[in-house]
């Protein structure tokens, strides 16, 4: 199994933040490459549209607004990965009321692909995530 963690100060408090991202359908209110969401199963899965066209399906796993966190898992997508589990969290930086840290993770076995791509990858998918997150907060 391999994992990934990425994570970025983003310029913005943490209840601000968790506004803008803890909503499990709110990725395309900060996710340029994903224009659109829609909620299925009373709100358990999310139907995502990718700026490629590829469809991509995830079940939510665990939500705790106070922690302000979340934990999902890929049903169906176009990666060479099973047994995909992710984490957003929204960390207050302490000594700094403007700012947080986000922390985006993962772990997953590859498939189809070596393992290096595939952390390379998911690395690329968080980091350009948090980058534009940063933006849509500034």
């Amino acid at each position: 199994m391999a994992s990934i963690s990425v994570s970025r100060i983003v310029p913005a408090p943490p209840e601000r933040v968790w506004q803008l991202i803890g909503g499990f359908d709110s990725l395309p209110d900060w996710l340029p490459d994903i224009p659109s969401s829609t909620l299925e199963n009373g709100g358990r899965h999310r139907r995502l549209s990718t700026s490629d066209g590829d469809t991509v399906v995830e079940r939510l796993l665990a939500f705790n607004d106070a922690e302000r966190q979340y934990s999902y898992a890929i049903v169906e997508a176009p990666f060479p990965v099973t047994d995909y589990v992710s984490t957003l969290r929204v960390h207050a930086v302490s000594g700094d009321a403007t700012v947080s840290e986000v922390q985006w993770s993962g772990r997953f076995v590859p498939t189809d692909a070596p393992e290096a791509d595939v952390v390379a990858l998911f690395n690329g998918i968080y980091s350009d995530g948090l980058k534009a997150l940063s933006a849509a907060v500034a």
